[in-house]
């Protein structure tokens, strides 16, 4: 594989041995004014996957600074999320650099896009405009993606093997490069290293709070998204930092969302982030939860929040209500009664 692409895939083992064989120690990727640059463009990589992509730069096979900077940067980026060990921003992160690279799969050659699938150990057969790649691997990437086409019953098997096209195999493999980033962070770094990372942690902190704080477009109007119920909280947390939420809990969410007067545009804004976000489809299923087919919906009562496993993190209100609406009308009433 060519360097350039070993910049653009850093997560692969061959990059990763690359890297090594450059001969920088930690302490020089840390301090080393003539690595300044590669500092710079780590910072920006989780600052631009709090956002919620990575921009990815156009590499020749003669931009050697260009490679060395992208390549660097990628295990500085990781010190930094490693130094802060935050879930959410370990979460967004991995997912940011995980769809980064389905981007740019999707374009690779089909034999280039084999080889990035047995990284991960994922066999791959190579079909007339068509991939191949055992069940039990589509199980397990696809078990995340909540649409239904993904579920296997939909799909189309023979032999052991499930048939797919480039794109989905790019996005399978968006779900392996996410699982592995995720799964190796936080690094074990030593406090002193991550003191002397301090500034650049400080800016990403300080975002990620704002990140935090934010809900959709940021504007909520007359909603006060600080008296919902926890497990609204729990799901609105999960949706901002990047997971897919299952159908029944993105259907509460955005019944309850609704029926406390959030408009269907901001909570397209909340789930802009999701993997799997599609603006059509998102708007249509929310319009329709809203009332647009006639059948105006509430939100599953509490009883049935925890018999579909959505109950997060139930505080003492919760004992005395039946219902996430009623949690959030009574919190409510009582803080301006105070």
């Amino acid at each position: 594989m060519e360097k350039k692409d070993l910049a653009l895939y850093p997560f692969i083992k061959e990059a990763s041995a690359y890297v090594s064989n450059l001969g920088f120690s930690l302490e020089q990727l840390i301090s080393s004014r003539a690595l300044d640059s590669v500092r710079s463009r780590g910072v920006e990589r989780v600052l631009q996957a709090l956002k919620g992509e990575i921009y990815k730069p156009q590499l020749l096979s003669s931009d050697d600074s260009k490679i060395h900077i992208e390549l660097l940067s990628y295990p500085f980026s990781r010190i930094l999320v490693s130094c802060i060990d935050d879930n959410f921003l370990i979460r967004r992160y991995s997912l940011a650099e995980a769809v980064s690279c389905y981007d740019l799969l999707r374009f690779e050659s089909d034999e280039f896009i084999r080889d990035i699938a047995s990284d991960f150990d994922i066999g791959v057969h190579i079909y007339n405009n068509s991939f191949d790649i055992h069940f039990t691997d589509y199980i397990r990437l696809a078990s995340s993606m909540k649409a239904l086409e993904w579920k296997l019953v939909n799909r189309k098997l023979h032999k052991g093997h499930v048939y797919i096209s480039k794109e989905e195999l790019a996005r399978l493999l968006q779900e392996a490069i996410k699982e592995r980033i995720q799964g190796s962070l936080p690094l074990d770094v030593p406090q002193d290293i991550c003191r002397m990372c301090s500034p650049y942690i400080s800016q990403i902190h300080t975002v990620m709070q704002q990140m935090k704080e934010t809900f959709g477009s940021g504007d909520f109007g007359a909603v006060e998204s600080d008296m919902f119920p926890p497990c609204m909280m729990h799901a609105i947390s999960n949706v901002r930092a990047g997971v897919n939420l299952a159908h029944s809990m993105r259907f509460a969410l955005t019944s309850f969302l609704l029926n406390i007067g959030m408009s269907v545009d901001d909570i397209i804004s909340l789930f802009n982030v999701s993997p799997d976000f599609d603006l059509e489809k998102t708007r249509y299923q929310i319009e329709h939860i809203s009332g647009s087919s006639g059948t105006e919906y509430k939100p599953p009562s509490c009883s049935t929040m925890r018999t579909y496993g959505n109950c997060y993190g139930a505080d003492e209100l919760c004992s005395k209500v039946k219902h996430p609406l009623t949690y959030y009308k009574r919190k409510t009433w009582f803080k301006h009664k105070n």
